[in-house]
């Protein structure tokens, strides 16, 4: 390791330092000294998922306000659930939110489990996420590895080979500094140096504490590092949304449980999905009005373009879905992407009124 052994005390004493000093304050961390709430940890970690900070802190607050407690989700209706996470991406996570809630109440006498390998048998929760909900939740030394993290490590370190073949010596790398005392402030105050100094361009070397230690900043590139795989194209897709609207309300579908945007309300569609293009056919004889390419969306593994086509005087015979108040759409809590269509829809309407 280019890092000495050796010197793992010291680099955890200065960031631990450093995290005493410059800790970000967040909603869902527990001042200094005081205990920190499982639920809200594990929360906050499930919202995280490929979030950022700035998405999720005035969702999580409403979260909170609304199920205060973990029993509390663990009632809810899974669909209420899934309108409140609308916008967030991911769409699993918050079924897995409401399993994972009902499983602990279950099984677990409504209290989080405190060690990894029990979190791990949890829905939604994996490595990762156990390893932070124990470091940070309950004070189990874990190796805790995030995208911030991983970065710190790897310029640390030095590490050379790429993305994501570099995941194992990224692990280990970690696993030589994390102390046995204060894991989790460790953990925190890494994703905070990654954050706000060690930053994935234009890193702030010469006021980071660990600076001295840091093999990538010796080698006068520190950008350089992790180093990344060339990245492949992502697929485009193709297909058609339909706005079908009947007496000031407009019909929406929910999409099966499983799949992409599971369980979410959306607009009818001509049955686009990851792996093809819709087939243009529409879900009933109309006269429509349609814009091309009126709008795109970005996925993890591909992207989307729709079509949108606009019936408002739409016939009786629409079947399947349930016709939601247009004056009340803002309250289907429609993911991203429909909800796109649905300003797009509400401009092609005013013009055809």
């Amino acid at each position: 390791m280019p890092v000495d052994i050796k010197d793992r005390h010291a680099v955890a004493e200065r960031l631990l330092a450093y995290y005493d000093r410059h800790r970000r304050s967040l909603p869902w961390r527990a001042p200094s000294g005081q205990t920190p709430d499982p639920y809200a940890v594990w929360l906050s970690e499930i919202m995280l998922q490929q979030t950022t900070v700035a998405a999720v802190t005035p969702r999580f607050a409403r979260f909170l306000l609304r199920w205060p407690r973990l029993a509390d989700l663990a009632a809810a209706d899974e669909a209420d659930v899934m309108a409140e996470w609308a916008g967030l991406g991911y769409y699993s996570r918050a079924r897995n939110l409401v399993a994972c809630a009902r499983v602990v109440t279950e099984q677990h006498g409504g209290r989080l489990p405190d060690n990894e390998a029990a979190l791990r048998k949890l829905p939604g929760i994996g490595d990762y996420t156990a390893a932070a909900i124990a470091a940070i939740a309950f004070g189990r030394r874990a190796v805790v590895i995030d995208a911030n993290i991983e970065r710190v490590a790897a310029r640390l370190f030095a590490i050379s080979e790429p993305l994501p073949g570099a995941k194992k010596a990224i692990r280990a790398a970690t696993d030589a500094i994390t102390p046995d005392a204060r894991a989790g402030d460790f953990a925190q105050g890494l994703m905070d140096l990654g954050s706000a100094i060690c930053t994935p361009r234009d890193p702030q070397c010469l006021i980071c504490p660990l600076g001295a230690s840091c093999e990538a900043r010796a080698s006068g590139k520190p950008e350089a590092f992790p180093v990344k795989a060339p990245k492949k194209a992502r697929p485009e897709r193709h297909g058609t949304a339909y706005w079908i609207e009947r007496d000031g309300a407009v019909a929406l579908v929910k999409r099966p449980p499983r799949g992409m945007l599971g369980g979410m309300r959306g607009f009818p569609d001509d049955g686009w999905h990851a792996g093809a293009n819709g087939d243009g056919a529409p879900p009933i004889e109309a006269a429509w009005r349609i814009e091309h390419a009126a709008v795109r969306h970005g996925f993890t593994h591909f992207s989307v373009t729709l079509d949108l086509a606009l019936c408002i005087d739409a016939p009786a015979d629409m079947v399947g879905g349930q016709y939601w108040p247009v004056a009340r759409l803002d309250e289907a809590g429609l993911p991203t992407l429909f909800a796109k269509a649905a300003q797009r829809f509400m401009e092609m309407r005013r013009h055809a009124t």
